[in-house]
């Protein structure tokens, strides 16, 4: 999926999507099929009581079937509220699980639970709500057209009508009540499907999607140590154009950039003004709408992702980097390999040392085999940017781009890192916000 669309939902709306794909397929049989029976023996029905001479009961039953199919069509719109109202309770409830201590730690008591009071007072009116029109749909529909249809056929019963027209008649009153039973319940079954499919319509959009960088149709050689063979440019933009949505505006429009082997650039500019996009750009996070995008001279038709990713790697900002639960070691080198060789940690140890972070190696208990993250040890914000950094800068890539990643330091860190990174990275374009 996109990633801002993936940005923008919480874990539990993503939880409660793939919950709603699990229903699609049972829904849409068991609905599918009944409705489908249901219609042609209404169409049955329909023809039984005309050959009857009783054209209008045929009538009225064609009035029920449009009755049915208006109370489908609200029962429709009923459990949309009410699947929209369940998965915005699935939303808070996985959010509120995953912020639970510092809702126990930050807020008093009394305010842990109104917001889920009024969730599930919502959720409770829709459900009554949806609850009432599938009993009308359900159960009033055939049961009134029984009742309707006696009532048309009783005038008939009282003039004497032949015996097997009269009975033909009555085969066909119980063939549409059983027909209308059949078919309330497939309309309702048939309309949580489509509900559910329009839910899980992104993630199958996403999974039919073609990818749009192809993989490498050549076998590349690896990434060019030397300075002599190593083309002059580790970057080239040019006439780059992007936007988030067809139809917004561009937030690039004619970007070009030329980044030489082993320069360091300062890029500043004002928030809003396109540097982090500039940099997903690079990164290959996002592609460009229109325009030519170069790492080592090759683009990204021929590099492919995989080649694209060993070349550039980006740090983003603190609020779009994280610590997963794992081992620091894990989230070191999730960029790498992993299960990790000896090497691996030993790199990863002096990397975090050269960064400042020895004396918090030397704290954590089972050093860089702490389990760290939301249910492990706990870092603090600058700790967390020098982990970041020491993740890209392990998966020694040609181009480091750093988004804002010294906001967080003191003059003494930031002194620290940028030695080792320079050190480190042969080519550095860091951001920065003026």
């Amino acid at each position: 999926m996109d990633r801002e669309t993936i940005k923008r939902q919480g874990a539990g709306q993503l939880f409660g999507t793939v919950m709603e794909g699990a229903a699609i397929e049972s829904l849409a049989l068991t609905g599918g099929a009944a409705s489908c029976f249901a219609v042609i023996e209404l169409i049955l029905a329909a023809l039984v009581l005309w050959w009857a001479g009783s054209s209008r009961l045929s009538a009225l039953l064609m009035l029920w079937v449009a009755v049915a199919v208006a109370l489908s069509w609200r029962y429709l719109h009923k459990r949309r509220a009410w699947t929209d109202e369940r998965l915005r309770m699935t939303e808070q409830m996985v959010e509120a699980m995953q912020g639970h201590r510092t809702r126990l730690v930050q807020q008093p008591s009394e305010k842990w639970h109104p917001g889920e009071d009024m969730s599930l007072s919502r959720y409770l009116q829709s459900a009554q709500a949806m609850d009432n029109t599938g009993v009308m749909l359900s159960a009033l529909v055939p049961r009134g057209w029984l009742a309707a249809a006696l009532v048309v056929l009783a005038p008939a019963v009282a003039a004497g009508t032949s015996g097997g027209r009269l009975a033909a008649t009555i085969g066909g009153i119980l063939l549409a009540y059983r027909s209308l039973r059949r078919l309330a319940g497939g309309l309702a079954n048939a309309g949580s499907a489509a509900i559910a499919v329009q839910a899980t319509l992104p993630l199958v959009r996403a999974a039919a999607r073609r990818g749009t960088v192809p993989h490498p149709s050549v076998v590349l050689p690896p990434k060019r140590g030397g300075e002599e063979q190593s083309p002059v440019f580790a970057a080239q933009a040019r006439d780059l154009s992007f936007r988030y949505s067809p139809g917004s505006e561009p937030v690039l429009d004619g970007c070009s950039l030329t980044m030489p082997r082993g320069a360091r650039l300062l890029l500043e500019g004002a928030s809003g003004a396109g540097k982090t996009t500039l940099a997903s750009l690079l990164a290959g996070l996002e592609t460009p709408d229109s325009g030519m995008l170069l790492v080592d001279g090759l683009d990204r038709s021929v590099l492919g992702s995989l080649g694209w990713r060993q070349r550039v790697v980006m740090a983003p900002q603190a609020h779009d980097n994280y610590l997963l639960t794992g081992s620091l070691a894990f989230n070191l080198l999730l960029g790498r390999r992993w299960p990790a060789h000896q090497e691996d940690l030993v790199e990863a140890e002096q990397v975090c040392r050269e960064l400042g972070l020895g004396d918090l190696l030397d704290r954590l208990p089972g050093g860089l085999h702490q389990v760290v993250g939301e249910t492990g040890w706990q870092l603090s914000q600058g700790e967390r940017t020098r982990v970041f950094l020491a993740r890209a800068l392990l998966q020694k890539p040609e181009l480091l781009i750093l988004d804002e990643s010294f906001s967080a330091l003191d003059p003494e860190n930031v002194d620290r890192t940028v030695r080792c990174v320079l050190r480190r990275a042969p080519t550095v374009l860091a951001i920065a916000h003026t």
